[in-house]
């Protein structure tokens, strides 16, 4: 204090205040400390993946809400993904990197490292080193003097004709005793085949329908219920025994409630729509998934679990001539036992789709439908 007066006095000016921190650092301190801490027990990989997430969000400015408006995926799902309880879907990623600006192929990298698990991840580093151990050079000279001792031998003085050393050929009879090898195992085996032979003929001819082999059964689902959740009812096989509980009509689009009995899973599907067309799904814990036409006129989403019967779903279709959705139902398992429904393709009920009225159908109280969806491509509707 004493010197800022002593310097007041020779200059003459008092001393400027110190500037306040810029308040790009205060934002960023105040979103840092906003997320909560990961936990403990999460893998490295995992752990990387959803810091980059939480750094693409804060970049991008958006909230939660935002978020889930932006790439279809319901606020609840970004949360656990965000806070690490769940590793993020790969539908999911891509509808991020579409939504907002970053580095789509440095984040699909990161998950399929979080996928593998840790020891995926353990492996690599082990087979990087592994060129760089150099230990067999010290033991070469004690490899060497081994080596040199026979020599020794060879070159010491003897009375009369040297003997014969068995072990100066070893490739000789390394060759002889694979081909001795092989000659036996040659004759073992037409001895084999000649005696089947023999006793296939001995057996009298069987009829026709006891030589028919059985038809394989039916293989075990890839998933059921909750390991079911968030992923693609046709690669996992899930769409072979599927059935239409619910449709809705939206104008000329046509939407679904599809449910496997085998993988106790639903998911959403549309038909007889155009490009930005979309249904989604949605239980009534709050989780949901959406398919969204990019090109053609029919798509469907990925399944939600439905082994809880007291979870009730419900589909909505959404155009540009309005939305509706299907009616709420839980319980699907009873639904299927109590009613006789098929197993078949999801296809549009008579007098609907593309040959229906052209009457636009009433647009319901509702959020509106998003003008620009960015959600990822999907397969084709599973028959």
């Amino acid at each position: 204090m004493e010197k800022r007066r002593r310097r007041t006095a020779r200059t003459g000016t008092l001393p400027l205040p110190r500037s306040p921190p810029p308040v790009s650092r205060v934002w960023s301190a105040a979103v840092g400390s906003a997320w909560k801490q990961l936990p403990d027990e999460l893998p490295e990989p995992a752990r990387r993946l959803a810091e980059e997430l939480r750094a693409v969000k804060d970049a991008a400015g958006l909230s939660l809400s935002e978020l889930a408006a932006r790439t279809h995926y319901s606020r609840a799902s970004w949360e656990r993904w965000l806070n690490g309880k769940r590793v993020v879907t790969e539908q999911a990623l891509d509808a991020l990197a579409g939504a907002v600006e970053c580095d789509g192929a440095a984040l699909r990298a990161l998950w399929r490292r979080a996928v593998a698990g840790p020891e995926a991840v353990a492996d690599g580093p082990s087979g990087a080193e592994e060129p760089a151990v150099e230990e067999p050079a010290v033991a070469e000279p004690a490899a060497e003097e081994a080596v040199r001792e026979p020599v020794s031998v060879e070159e010491a003085p003897v009375a009369g004709p040297a003997p014969a050393v068995w072990w100066r050929r070893p490739a000789a009879l390394v060759s002889g005793a694979a081909a001795l090898a092989l000659l036996l195992v040659l004759v073992g085996l037409r001895i084999s085949r000649h005696d089947g032979q023999a006793a296939a003929a001995d057996r009298p001819a069987a009829t026709t329908g006891a030589s028919a082999a059985p038809k394989p059964g039916p293989t075990a689902p890839a998933c059921q219920a909750v390991g079911c959740a968030h992923k693609d009812p046709k690669t996992t096989g899930c769409g072979k025994d599927a059935r239409t509980l619910q449709t809705q009509v939206v104008g000329k689009v046509v939407v679904y409630l599809r449910y496997s009995q085998t993988c106790r899973a639903a998911w959403a599907a549309i038909t007889e729509g155009q490009p930005k067309d979309y249904a989604t799904i949605t239980d009534g814990t709050g989780e949901s998934e959406t398919a969204l036409i990019h090109w053609g006129y029919d798509n469907y989403s990925a399944m939600l679990d439905a082994a809880d019967p007291t979870v009730t779903f419900q589909v909505c279709g959404y155009q540009p001539a309005g939305h509706d959705c299907t009616a709420v139902v839980s319980d699907l398992a009873m639904v299927v036992a109590s009613t006789p429904i098929p197993i078949g393709p999801a296809s549009p009920p008579p007098g609907t789709g593309a040959g229906a009225s052209t009457t636009p159908a009433p647009a319901t109280p509702a959020d509106p439908a998003p003008t620009d969806p960015s959600a990822p491509a999907a397969a084709p509707s599973p028959s």
